[in-house]
């Protein structure tokens, strides 16, 4: 029998996706490079299942019905590149090729538009999930041709999380729009991640919590409006014991955070955008900062500063961080759908932000049941410029900003930082302000380089130049936005 979708690159997320295609009824077949990887999957975790395995793209396509739909789970980059022209001369047209990796948008852009001139369909798919959500259900954000969807959309229908019943599965929009939203939840997920690790740090570096009363702090959050999976897996965390050395795992971990790049790619759009984004930013600073270690350690000894040591009521500061948690949260929610409000403009994606919030409820690692309110005030208010200016958000956000304030007053009394809570407040006082110092920044543009400015007593978009110093002259700058 005829395969109805194949399935290249056998690493762990492509390994549980294929167990999910096949558990939900779907025929796979697969290919890896490396066929020893192939043979053990089949002996292995397949072992029992439908799943063919196959030993050259040739084999997996010659084993797919028409319209044949090849998937690929593949390292980003010239891998993809790759294994895209090796499988076009298989193909005829109406197939589809499916990358179901990280890839960069701009180069699921060139490939949607290189394969459709070829008669071939191609998605770029945002697949977001722990490895077990991929075995049992992720958050899928398929974009590109929308015919390669219709091809794809029971299958992914299937393998999706549910919440309420539906599918967290939608059609995200043309081109490379699938991608540029994956990578915007993954840069919200940098921010998330920054924001826990920051209250970890006041509670337990600064009010001296151990790991025993931090399971409890985080599972108690867990049951109210914080409750997510990432505070879910990080009471976890806190209880986890060593094997070799009894000791708590935690304390075991060097320091050090990683990234893959999504996050600095997110930061990076913003900036291109012209959007605010400065939780997102600090997070992905924060993990840059980790790594240089060993020149902390010597700074640790060389640098004064103030002994971290909380004098105050403990279990008032821990509802104040778990408020400054939340209020901090909706700000980075709010920075991550407006800059995907202005990329949809931009590259005309013509995105649901509701239908995103819908989606992101279940499978992901961003998932939540804040995410439930953001799906809410985009549904009531489908032009929402700003989650901020919701009322169930800016109401949520003043009853609790007076707890925010003192938690950041805290930390820097106690000398921890807290950049991403920090950059939050910055981000919600700048939104909030009718009337920034900007005006001086231009008028410095102005002066030293010619730059113009607008004027408060005269329509936007009109442009003046002063001589300020008295020799420089009626000429401007060729461009307003130099």
């Amino acid at each position: 029998m005829s395969s109805d979708i194949g399935l290249i690159g056998l690493a762990v997320m492509g390994q549980n996706l294929v167990l999910n295609m096949d558990r939900n009824g779907a025929q796979v077949s697969v290919f890896n490079r490396t066929s020893a990887k192939t043979t053990d999957f089949i002996n292995g975790q397949a072992a029992g299942t439908q799943v063919k395995a196959t030993y050259s793209l040739e084999e997996l396509v010659a084993s797919l019905k028409r319209p044949r739909r090849v998937m690929l789970m593949v390292q980003a980059g010239k891998a993809v590149d790759s294994v895209i022209d090796q499988l076009i001369p298989l193909l005829e047209p109406g197939d589809v090729i499916i990358d179901g990796g990280n890839s960069h948008f701009l180069d699921t852009e060139r490939r949607s538009e290189a394969l459709r001139a070829m008669g071939l369909h191609f998605l770029g798919v945002g697949v977001s999930a722990s490895v077990e959500g991929a075995l049992w259900g992720p958050s899928i954000m398929p974009g590109g041709h929308e015919e390669a969807y219709a091809l794809m959309k029971p299958i992914f229908e299937a393998i999706a999380a549910k919440v309420n019943g539906e599918p967290c599965v939608s059609y995200i929009g043309p081109r490379g729009a699938g991608h540029y939203v994956q990578m915007v939840h993954n840069g919200i997920e940098y921010g998330d991640m920054q924001l826990i690790a920051e209250s970890y740090d006041i509670l337990h570096r600064g009010l001296g919590l151990n790991n025993e009363e931090l399971k409890d702090v985080f599972e108690r959050w867990n049951q109210g409006v914080l409750q997510s999976y990432l505070i879910e897996i990080t009471a976890d965390i806190f209880d986890h014991k060593d094997e070799a050395t009894g000791a708590a795992t935690i304390d075991l971990i060097l320091d050090v955070a990683f990234q893959k790049g999504t996050g600095k790619w997110t930061s990076q759009s913003a900036l291109d955008l012209s959007v605010a984004t400065p939780t997102i930013d600090a997070a992905v600073i924060a993990r840059g900062m980790s790594g240089i270690k060993d020149e902390r350690m010597a700074a640790s000894t060389t640098l004064a500063s103030v002994e971290p040591g909380f004098r105050g009521d403990w279990d008032t500061m821990i509802d104040a961080v778990g408020d400054a948690l939340y209020a901090a949260k909706v700000c980075s929610y709010a920075q991550g759908f407006a800059l995907l409000g202005q990329a949809s403009q931009q590259y005309v994606y013509n995105l649901n932000l509701g239908e995103l919030a819908r989606i992101w409820r279940g499978g992901c690692v961003i998932r939540a049941v804040f995410l439930n309110d953001i799906t809410s005030s985009f549904r009531v208010q489908p032009d929402l410029p700003n989650l901020l200016m919701a009322p169930f958000f800016r109401d949520a956000v003043a009853s609790r900003q007076s707890a925010w304030r003192r938690v950041l007053r805290a930390a820097i009394e106690m000398g921890i930082p807290t950049p991403a809570i920090s950059a939050s407040l910055a981000y919600f006082d700048g939104y909030r302000s009718a009337r920034l110092p900007a005006n001086l920044i231009q008028a410095q543009r102005d002066y030293f380089g010619a730059h113009t400015y607008e004027r408060i007593d005269r329509p936007r978009g009109e442009y003046y130049h002063t001589d300020w110093s008295g020799r420089g002259g009626d000429v401007t700058a060729n461009t307003y936005q130099a």
